[in-house]
């Protein structure tokens, strides 16, 4: 089993899921998804809700920052930049790759660019996480 399958299993249950994200790479430098709008996820009738498509952003920062976590430490979303440029209809499917901009001790910046079905880019999102290391 590979790094994304071996997390999506982890999603089992939790708001990953019930998104319906769906990995399909998942490294330290680059995670992979995509996700399909539905009319439950939509702000107006046929557009999927903004919310949406930051929390799909969100999920593949964190799984980004995960796999570069060292053990035992936590991690949790502190900042978060979203600029939206186009629409998704409801039926469409979003593309997403995150990549990491600073991978750090403390704090890690990933970078995800999200597109539609016709390549048309939908949004950018530049997320903060910070490193929540174990108690001791």
């Amino acid at each position: 089993m590979n790094q994304a399958e071996s997390i999506q299993k982890r999603f089992k249950g939790l708001f990953a899921e019930v998104l319906g994200v769906r990995l399909l790479e998942a490294t330290k430098e680059r995670v992979l998804a995509e996700m399909t709008g539905r009319d439950d996820l939509c702000t107006l009738p046929g557009i999927t809700h903004g919310g949406a498509i930051m929390a799909f952003a969100d999920t593949l920062g964190a799984v980004g920052t995960v796999l570069n976590l060292p053990d035992g430490a936590g991690t949790s979303t502190i900042e978060s930049k979203t600029n939206f440029f186009a629409a998704v209809p409801s039926t469409g499917t979003m593309r997403a790759e995150c990549t990491p901009l600073h991978v750090g001790g403390s704090t890690m910046v990933w970078q995800t660019r999200i597109t539609r079905d016709d390549g048309r880019l939908v949004a950018q999102v530049v997320q903060t996480q910070i490193v929540l290391l174990p108690r001791k």
